[in-house]
């Protein structure tokens, strides 16, 4: 059976994904935190939920974000309360806690390549994404490139072909659609494509 770590809070979005990966036929292994919150109401929920759902394993990582602060859900600052839609859809809000799905992930990609698992789950919408910079889908899809290239179980990018009309030699033509948008990607990860090119 695949295995996958699903980030599981205890909240609507990840309940949902992790609902979602074990209908998809994976091997859940929840992971949450005691971060410093404010509250452990949600780590409890969490931990009913994992096993509603019929996790494999659940752990709960304890890590102090207190030390840093700069959030009204991990230092003494008043959460927002009564804000209109508009004022929601506004900016980075104060219950913004920094790096912290950054921190999660590592914390969850450590543990994958333990099980080992290929997938990590994450439940993200697009509420959030709009004020809270690590659900954006291009923070996704960093951490994705990030993964791939950090881990023992990486993509091995070398290996893979993109070329509409390679040379007789298998060399990349690096002119055609696909080449160009593969050269735009690795441009836009900072970092260099692994394979050979006829010309660049």
């Amino acid at each position: 059976m695949k295995r996958a770590v699903v980030l599981l809070s205890g909240g609507i979005d990840s309940t949902t994904t992790l609902a979602i990966a074990i209908a998809e036929g994976y091997e859940a292994y929840a992971l949450s935190f005691d971060y410093g919150q404010r509250h452990q109401i949600e780590t409890e929920a969490a931990s009913r939920l994992a096993k509603l759902l019929g996790t494999k394993e659940h752990r709960i990582a304890k890590i102090d974000m207190r030390i840093f602060g700069g959030s009204a859900l991990t230092d003494n600052i008043d959460v927002p309360k009564k804000r209109s839609d508009v004022e929601i859809g506004k900016g980075i809000p104060v219950t913004y806690v920094p790096a912290r799905n950054t921190i999660f992930l590592a914390y969850a990609l450590a543990w994958a390549e333990v099980i080992p698992a290929r997938d990590i789950f994450l439940g993200v919408n697009a509420i959030d994404y709009s004020g809270y910079p690590d659900c954006r889908p291009e923070f996704i899809k960093a951490f994705e490139t990030l993964a791939n290239v950090g881990t023992k179980v990486g993509v091995d990018l070398s290996r893979t072909h993109s070329c509409y009309d390679p040379s007789p030699e298998g060399l990349a033509c690096g002119k055609c659609d696909s080449c160009l948008l593969r050269l735009k990607g690795f441009r836009e990860a900072g970092t260099t494509d692994p394979i050979a090119y006829v010309t660049k």
